[in-house]
């Protein structure tokens, strides 16, 4: 620690407070994002403190820590953060990541993090100039990643919209028996091939020449599984359903901390839960990076069949009537444990469009969808030189030049 930085404590630095209970903030909107143990977790109206404001997790296994630039909204099963001197939010964000506040736990059944563990805690502030510069540098990277973030969700939404209207709703077959000669976006020579009437099916009314027909023939389920812990050195991309509710990146773990058997991840291959369908979780695992990736046994590991692309099979599987007919066959002792059967999900009946629709929505897609894997893989990158730089920058190890030093140079 640099001996310019002030020694203290961190309850006389800062306060937590205590979230409100509210109804209704998954399902209603709002321009307030509401927090919960473990981030996000819906929109308000109003909001519980203004912004920029740090959110902890309080009760439960995983207990995040979230920075909000804005007014925002904490429910009950969380803190947020009032400092009781001049701290920067930002800085004061990144000195509780890297002191893992998150992970302290009290000791009773329901992991927690308390008021008397936290408080007595040592922190070390430099001044606010040199806080600001620390929370520059790695707010800095965070910023662009959080750009990729949503660049990437208005592309992936892009592309199911497309799914959507082409294969789900109709609308150019639609259009084409209403007299149109073209739809927008659709090849003139696809447009052409089109049907211009619907014919009944299982699963209502569909395009003449089209027909219905399971998943499985799209694609296998890969059941190929490795133990980690018989390889305890190696390190592995592991795909958890915490990883994908925390950031849709896998974590590097050493094979000796997995402690169960894991799917294998083939090249191409798309994962999707079998844990509770009504909360989509969809992954298109990213190329591997020289360790072998793997994921937790609550995925379904879908293999795509010869000449279908994983594009079409993830937005198929994400598709809210085919997630709604998974949910029909889903069993479980409660609500929050419901799963679905792999031979269930395989069976579920889908759209089989001509060869010429499919090709074209893939000819659409996959370069939307390869820009999203640029960005993802990208983010990762940064996500990596911020950890890197976190515990060297919040140590002192690492200095930065505040402002107010290149101003008096």
């Amino acid at each position: 620690m640099s001996p310019e930085w002030r020694e203290t404590k961190r309850g006389q630095e800062i306060t937590l407070e205590y979230g409100k209970a509210l109804r209704g903030y998954s399902e209603r909107g709002g321009a307030v994002r509401v927090y919960g143990t473990n981030g996000p977790v819906g929109w308000t109206d109003s909001p519980l403190a203004n912004g920029p404001g740090v959110i902890l997790g309080r009760k439960g296994a995983y207990r995040g820590v979230e920075y909000s630039k804005g007014p925002f909204f904490v429910i009950d099963t969380a803190y947020y953060v009032v400092p009781k001197s001049n701290l920067d939010m930002r800085w004061l964000y990144y000195a509780i990541k890297h002191h893992d506040l998150g992970g302290i736990d009290d000791g009773s059944p329901i992991p927690s993090t308390t008021r008397a563990a936290v408080y007595p805690r040592p922190l070390a502030v430099p001044r606010l100039q040199e806080q600001r510069a620390i929370a520059g540098v790695l707010g800095a990277l965070d910023d662009k990643i959080e750009q990729n973030r949503r660049t990437a969700a208005g592309l992936e939404k892009l592309a199911r919209a497309i799914f959507r209207a082409w294969f789900v709703d109709f609308e150019p077959v639609h259009a084409k028996a209403a007299g149109a000669k073209s739809f927008p976006g659709m090849p003139p020579a696809v447009f052409d091939s089109l049907p211009t009437r619907l014919v009944d099916s299982e699963l209502g009314p569909i395009p003449e020449g089209w027909r219905v027909g399971p998943l499985r023939e799209l694609c296998d389920l890969s059941k190929e599984q490795v133990t980690p812990m018989s390889h305890a050195d190696e390190l592995f991309d592991h795909f958890s359903l915490p990883a994908f509710d925390a950031s849709r990146r896998p974590v590097t773990e050493p094979g000796f901390g997995i402690k169960s058997s894991k799917f294998i991840v083939p090249p191409g291959c798309v994962l999707i839960s079998k844990l509770n369908p009504r909360i989509p979780r969809i992954w298109l695992p990213g190329e591997s990076v020289g360790r072998r990736q793997i994921a937790s046994t609550e995925f379904l590991v879908l293999q795509p069949k010869a000449g279908v692309s994983r594009e079409r099979i993830y937005c198929q599987v994400g598709e809210t009537s085919f997630l709604e007919a998974l949910t029909q066959t889903a069993t479980g002792t409660s609500n929050s444990h419901q799963r679905v059967k792999p031979q269930d999900f395989m069976a579920t009946p889908v759209i089989h469009p001509s060869v010429t629709a499919s090709g074209a929505f893939e000819h659409q897609v996959i370069p939307m969808m390869d820009r999203i894997q640029q960005m993802s893989d990208e983010s990762r990158k940064l996500a990596e030189l911020r950890d890197y730089l976190l515990p060297k920058l919040l140590s002192g190890e690492v200095r930065v030049k505040a402002a107010s030093d290149e101003e008096a140079a």
